[in-house]
């Protein structure tokens, strides 16, 4: 199966999915969105990043910033943070370059490692949309820059992280074809979210109707 173009979702919702599903209808749904800090020093951080010289050849890397992105096998487009090119005998040929070369994307994040692994789908995304436009053999590895340690984290990209990404991205579809937002499950994730002021998630944690009536009923004389 291949989506038309107007049906591609922003690659960049699978972090927000992974996160949590209400999060990501609220933004691409419901078109909501709040600023807090972290979201706008993220900002900052891929506009910085995106500004830079397009395209430069850096010792043997050739590194091309801000290069859109998208998959017709899964319906997402995006733009990468960064490719870099790495010349290979297994690599694929590259306009008025000579030799051929190897994409590796590198994805840059403002904070800390996150403990769930919504950056490392988003990373593994960005891989198979440049597999399925460069026609390149099969990505093995990709990498994180996060900013507070202000390093690189290896990410590799094996059969049963592709597997989780592509049946994310499909239920992403299915919701998204539906307009259906999610009830929400608060967690402390909640209390980090750009979105709590509006996603409320304290008044949404209520019991059912049925609860609360074989409550009161219980409460009868």
């Amino acid at each position: 199966m291949e989506y038309k173009e107007d049906d591609y979702l922003k690659l960049s919702g699978i972090q927000h999915f992974a996160f949590c599903r209400r999060q990501w209808a609220l933004i691409h749904l419901e078109n909501q969105w709040n600023e807090n800090l972290r979201t706008v020093q993220g900002r900052i951080l891929h506009d910085n990043v995106h500004n830079s010289e397009s395209f430069e050849k850096r010792g043997e890397l050739l590194i091309s910033r801000g290069m859109p992105i998208c998959s017709r096998k899964l319906g997402i487009s995006g733009t990468c943070d960064v490719v870099e090119f790495r010349e290979s005998k297994d690599g694929i040929t590259l306009h008025n370059r000579n030799g051929t070369w190897l994409p590796v994307p590198v994805e840059y994040k403002k904070g800390k490692p996150k403990d769930n692994d919504s950056d490392i789908l988003q990373l593994c995304c960005q891989a198979i949309c440049i597999e399925e436009m460069l026609l390149c053999p099969e990505i093995e590895f990709a990498y994180l820059y996060y900013g507070e340690p202000a390093k690189r984290e290896l990410v590799n990209l094996d059969n049963t992280l592709r597997d989780k990404c592509k049946k994310m991205i499909e239920e992403m579809h299915i919701l998204y074809t539906r307009k259906y937002t999610p009830i929400v499950k608060p967690s402390k994730s909640c209390n980090a979210c750009s979105l709590k002021d509006i996603c409320i998630p304290k008044i949404l944690k209520t019991k059912s109707v049925s609860e609360y009536l074989k409550k009161r009923i219980g409460e009868l004389p």
